[in-house]
């Protein structure tokens, strides 16, 4: 049962690794019962090849870590959303198996992306943790299928705050905008919720 993290290198510096740290050790903690904090400064040792151009560093791991991988990044052109519903997806680590994932991003017809609605309520895209803006805030949902990183760290600036938000409550917003460990807040694709199909 592989889980992995992805951490955003730019300008050869580790991006919001306290955050990675964090998640890693709690997921080692609960599913394999691993009482030993990982030091991912310590441990992830950024090759020569990996210029100051933005790259991913795919770190996959169980009680130890099976193998990490660098490689280039580019952000993805987000221009549609498409609804779909899975009232049984459980996705609360960040497991490398995303087969159930991959059979809803699959529904997405025409759309780049999806939003999965779990129960009535409003989860996350396929990549993507979402927040919704009514006008002075922006809401994120308090029912993700995986708690990111960037998600956490903008929560603990109070960039975004956590709200119920149900399927029927997207029409009330203006704006849904998609973030990740890759896709931080200024450069997150933002969306009029016309576009959520």
């Amino acid at each position: 049962m592989l889980c992995f993290e992805t951490i955003c290198v730019e300008n050869r510096q580790l991006k919001n690794l306290s955050y990675h740290e964090a998640r890693l050790n709690k997921t080692r903690q609960e599913l394999w019962g691993c009482m030993d904090d990982w030091d991912l400064a310590g441990l992830l040792q950024i090759p020569d090849h990996v210029d100051d151009s933005m790259h991913k560093c795919r770190l996959a791991y169980e009680k130890e870590i099976d193998n990490i991988q660098w490689e280039p990044y580019s952000r993805r052109t987000i221009r549609k959303i498409r609804r779909v519903y899975d009232d049984e997806i459980d996705y609360q680590y960040k497991y490398d198996n995303r087969d159930a994932l991959n059979v809803l991003f699959a529904q997405r017809g025409d759309a780049d992306e999806i939003l999965i609605i779990k129960k009535g309520l409003v989860t996350d895209s396929n990549y993507c943790n979402v927040a919704f803006f009514d006008g002075s805030d922006w809401l994120t949902p308090a029912t993700p299928l995986l708690p990111g990183t960037q998600r956490a760290l903008l929560l603990d600036q109070g960039i975004i705050r956590l709200a119920e938000i149900r399927e029927s409550d997207i029409a009330k917003f203006q704006n849904i905008r998609l973030f990740n460990a890759m896709v931080d807040w200024a450069h997150a694709a933002t969306l009029d919720v016309s576009l959520i199909a």
